[in-house]
This record gives structure tokens, C-alpha cells and sequence, in this order.
């Protein structure tokens, strides 16, 4: 009983070598091949891929003519916009143009933010080549930990905006990107929420005394958001699976590389 304790404890030592050796610098290197995929599509600077010049052109309108807005996205920042929406006042209705030109763009911080939260993501793996010796679960699962954390913050930047109270939106240096400067009631904005590219117009209203905000929203999709965030996702997913497999052994502590049982195991 004891002898076959002892073979099964060994078998499981050799097992988790195995993998520690073999299979862990075979996940990470899938999960780097997709996260190089995943930075061969921003439109910035990243990972030996240069997109910075990118551009496409979209299209963000309304039903009944209420908002038209015809953007140029250049890498992260919109390099170029006509921008025409309607604003109600009292009883009157008015045409509002203004317009983002090439000399001052409109900086979209999210999509700076996720592509350096995934390059983070592929140091941490290049930090563990493959000639790299794990000699514990845990170790494994710290190099796991930091990839899967830094992909987590870079999808949740491109999926949940970070909201910003109406007084910042006004007083935002991306504001000044306008020509001509818009009233002071009023405020735009630009944003990545998943796949789509919002426009947001904020009208500010005095009701009695209290400060209100109407808002009204335009929407495109945008193909390459769709991509990266299909990558993160995969990515998010090959990472997990992947600790899930150490954390079968890690419940074994005393095993360490070369370590190889004396005395048989309690499982």
C-alpha cells in the first residue's frame, strides 16, 4: 500500500515537472502569438507593429437630422471631424457646426490605455523565455496572474468608459479641438465603449436653480475594436485554462523542480 503511494506520489511529481517544463512555455507561447495578433491590429505603435498612420472614416448620425457627425480616426486620435447638431433652447431651435481639424486632434486616451495594458501583458511573458526553468506552481501562477490582470485592464478600457462629471467634459483640453468653440451650456465628447465609437453631445440647463444635463448620443461601429477585443477575449480565456492547470498541483506545495518523494503523500 505504501509502495503504491509512494509510485503514485512519484508519478505525480514527474507529471507536474512535465508540465511546469514542457506545457506552461508551450500556453504562453500560444497566448503570445495571440496577443502579437492582437497588436498588429491598434492603430498605434505597439509590439514591433506601426499602424499610427491608419485611417479610417466614419459616419455617426441620428435619426431626423438631430446629429451628423463625419470623423477621420487617425491612429488613437481623431484627426478630422464636421460636426452639425441641433440644440433646443426655450422655445427656439438652433443648428450648432463646429469642426475638429488636423493641427489640434482629438486624443481618444482609451485606445492608448489598452494598448499599453496589453503590452505590459507580452512582457510579462518575454520576461519568462523559453529557455526559462519554472521551479514552482506558485511562480507560474504569479507570471500568470500579472498577464491575465494587465489584459483584464486593457479590455475594460476599451469596454467600460470612465466616467467624467460634466464640468471636466467643458473644461477638457480635448474641448479646445474644436473650431469654433462651442457655448458654455454645452459640451461634446468622444469615446470607446467595445466596438463602437460614440459621440456625445451635453446640452447644461438651469431649471429653477438646479444644474441638468440633457444628453444625446451617435454611434458607429468600428471593425478593428471588434478584432482586438475578439483577441483579448481569446487571449483572456488560453490564460485561464492555463492556471487552471497549475492550480490542479499548486495544492501540493512541497513540490518543487527535482524534488522527488520520500515519504508518501496524503492527497
Amino acid at each position: 500500500m505504501v509502495d503504491c503511494e509512494k509510485e503514485e506520489a512519484l508519478n505525480l511529481q514527474k507529471e507536474f515537472e512535465w508540465v511546469l517544463h514542457q506545457e506552461v512555455h508551450k500556453g504562453l507561447e500560444q497566448i503570445h502569438q495571440i496577443l502579437a495578433e492582437c497588436a498588429g491590429r491598434f492603430p498605434v505603435r505597439l509590439y514591433g507593429h506601426d499602424n499610427s498612420s491608419k485611417q479610417d472614416k466614419f459616419v455617426l448620425s441620428v435619426p431626423s437630422d438631430q446629429v451628423k457627425c463625419v470623423v477621420t480616426l487617425t491612429g488613437d486620435s481623431i484627426t478630422h471631424a464636421d460636426i452639425t447638431f441641433k440644440v433646443t433652447r426655450q422655445t427656439n431651435t438652433t443648428i450648432v457646426r463646429t469642426s475638429i481639424q488636423n493641427d489640434c486632434p482629438w486624443k481618444l486616451q482609451q485606445v492608448q490605455d489598452a494598448a499599453n495594458h496589453l503590452q505590459q501583458a507580452i512582457n510579462h511573458i518575454d520576461d519568462v523565455g523559453k529557455n526559462y526553468k519554472f521551479k514552482s506552481s506558485d511562480e507560474v501562477l504569479h507570471v500568470l496572474g500579472n498577464i491575465l490582470g494587465s489584459l483584464q485592464r486593457g479590455r475594460t478600457s476599451l469596454i467600460v468608459p470612465r466616467k467624467r462629471p460634466i464640468d471636466d467634459l467643458i473644461r477638457s483640453l480635448n474641448m479646445k479641438s474644436l473650431n469654433p468653440n462651442l457655448s458654455e451650456d454645452l459640451a461634446i465628447s468622444f469615446y470607446i465603449q467595445s466596438h463602437k465609437l460614440i459621440f456625445a453631445i451635453y446640452q447644461l440647463t438651469n431649471n429653477h436653480g438646479t444644474m441638468k444635463y440633457d444628453s444625446t448620443h451617435a454611434e458607429s461601429s468600428v471593425p478593428w475594436l471588434n478584432e482586438v477585443l475578439v483577441f483579448f477575449t481569446v487571449g483572456l480565456q488560453l490564460c485561464q485554462q492555463l492556471k487552471d492547470k497549475i492550480c490542479v498541483f499548486s495544492q501540493y506545495k512541497d513540490f518543487t523542480v527535482g524534488s522527488r518523494p520520500s515519504s508518501p503523500h496524503q492527497v
